[in-house]
């Protein structure tokens, strides 16, 4: 790496000098640091290095992708939140309002903002064009109530408004509207999640462990803004891990359920500016929370938030793998991001401190959930390069490349695969190799977003690999932020889950390696 572009990469961010300093770093956590932001072709190299595969191997790879994909479009569209991501993308006007409007409705607190939301979102939207007998019952039930919407909040003077629609919004006003937008919004955010309990949520999740997908629960909520909010989240996870385990029934961790936990629900400042309060009230909650998933031996991932949070994130992982109560227990796991530049020496780092704690630590590899933000974020700071991959193939590259990290230490790691991406998943089954039993790595995928692709991988008659769904609970109002990244992730164009249904999307096309266009 050239000096320069070190320097370029370590050059402080905004009031860097107002916050405590990190503690003495390794080499490998000197190569993260170092990496944060560096430029993008920099990066890319070595990655591609890594993800250039010999010709044989990847002919297996794309026919291996090219039949989960002809199983998927044989069996046909599965409706659900596949079916909406398909008809509301963020190619469409529809879909672009749609978006807004998830994002914003609930987080208004007085009705007449909602209402104008209402009026500027919904009126101008062409939703009528969305209702046809070939689409899910789903799709056909929220195109209708925002068709309904849309005319009625239209302005009356509107070429060919009813006079009914003008006389009903004259007699009941935007409040029934705005009670029928919510109504339509509580039937987006109920296909996202598994249950408004981790009860309901468990017996839902029984029909899918029957055909051998297992679980990985998340109690829904942002990020905590008091200590009340840090205290809800807590009792929340909580009582969750009792209820898990109870329902693990002796199941070991490969096989059974476990927990996702997200560190800055847990506490109200969780943030590098305040790492000693960090480390000393958040940290004994999060160690609590592993004491009590290693009693009843599930295990508990760690989630991956925005950029500026990694290193206090690693903080705490390493102080749980060296803590001598959690000894013996293999059910700690942190979850990486390929679009971040400093993701392969996240895993060297990984990889490292599993070897020093004794624990096969599990790592959840995925693409990424806060592009956009983190985009956004660099731009408003006026930094001059940003700390993720700004094309999408670079991050395809850099997932094969980290995944070949992993496989190749399975014996210090368990390596956690979440992808929605037939080409990825393919080539990720065919690095492994054939020999497999439970315990040596599984795939994971989002609740409603990708159990169709997996139902082509999970059983003997299948691939016969594992996947873990990675299950949201909680009620629609803490919903929101979940559902507008995961349709942010997989409503733009270039996304599988998007082109999967889109004939225009030839079975090639979908399967294109990504080697071939990143060179």
């Amino acid at each position: 790496m050239p000096d320069s572009a070190v320097t370029e990469a370590a050059k402080p961010t905004p009031f860097e000098c107002f916050a405590p300093p990190h503690r003495e770093a390794s080499p490998l956590r000197q190569a993260i640091s170092e990496a944060y932001r560096l430029p993008e072709a920099e990066c890319v190299g070595p990655l591609l290095a890594k993800a250039q595969l010999p010709e044989d191997l990847r002919h297996q790879i794309a026919e291996t992708a090219r039949r989960l994909v002809t199983s998927l479009r044989t069996k046909g569209q599965s409706g659900g939140v596949e079916g909406l991501v398909k008809e509301y993308s963020l190619s469409s006007e529809e879909g672009v309002a749609l978006m807004c409007l998830a994002e914003a409705l609930l987080r208004i607190p007085d009705n007449a903002t909602r209402d104008a939301l209402i009026r500027d979102k919904i009126a101008d939207g062409d939703w009528r064009s969305h209702i046809g007998d070939g689409r899910s019952i789903f799709v056909n039930a929220a195109s209708w109530g925002l068709v309904v919407s849309g005319k009625l909040v239209s302005p009356v003077s509107e070429k060919g408004l009813s006079a009914s629609l003008s006389s009903l919004i004259k007699r009941y006003g935007e409040p029934v509207i705005r009670s029928g937008v919510n109504m339509a919004m509580r039937m987006m955010g109920e296909q996202f999640v598994t249950g408004e309990t981790i009860g309901e949520a468990l017996k839902r999740a029984r029909e899918q462990e029957a055909l051998g997908f297992t679980y990985s629960y998340d109690m829904l909520g942002e990020a905590a803004m008091t200590m009340a909010d840090a205290d809800r989240y807590y009792r929340d996870y909580e009582n969750a891990i009792h209820a898990i385990g109870k329902a693990a029934n002796g199941r070991d961790i490969y096989s059974g359920p476990g927990i996702s936990i997200k560190l800055s629900a847990l506490h109200p400042r969780y943030e590098r500016a305040q790492l000693d309060r960090v480390m000393g009230e958040l940290f004994p909650r999060v160690r609590e929370l592993a004491l009590l998933s290693k009693s009843y031996n599930i295990g508990l991932n760690i989630d991956a938030e925005e950029a500026d949070r990694l290193e206090i994130s690693l903080d705490i992982l390493e102080e749980l793998a060296l803590d001598p109560a959690l000894e013996g227990w293999q059910g700690l796991g942190f979850v990486v991001q390929a679009y971040g530049k400093r993701c392969p020496h996240v895993i060297d780092w990984i990889v490292d401190l599993a070897e020093r704690s004794g624990h096969r630590i599990m790592v959840r590899l995925v693409k990424g959930a806060y592009w956009d933000s983190e985009i956004k974020r660099a731009q408003v700071d006026g930094l001059e390069d940003f700390p993720v991959f700004t094309r999408k193939v670079h991050t395809d590259i850099s997932y094969i490349a980290c995944a070949g990290k992993l496989l190749a230490a399975r014996d210090k790691v368990f390596p956690q695969f979440a992808t929605h991406n037939a080409q990825t998943l393919a080539t990720i089954y065919q690095l492994a190799g054939e020999g497999f039993s439970i315990g040596d790595y599984e795939f994971q995928c989002l609740h409603g977003m990708g159990e169709s692709l997996y139902e082509e991988v999970v059983g003997k008659e299948n691939l016969a690999r594992p996947c873990r769904i990675y299950a949201p609970v909680g009620t629609h109002e803490t919903l929101l932020a979940y559902l507008v990244r995961r349709l942010l992730e997989n409503g733009a164009n270039s996304s599988f889950v998007n082109q999967i249904w889109d004939e225009d999307f030839s079975p090639d096309a979908l399967i294109a390696d990504p080697y071939n266009e990143a060179c």
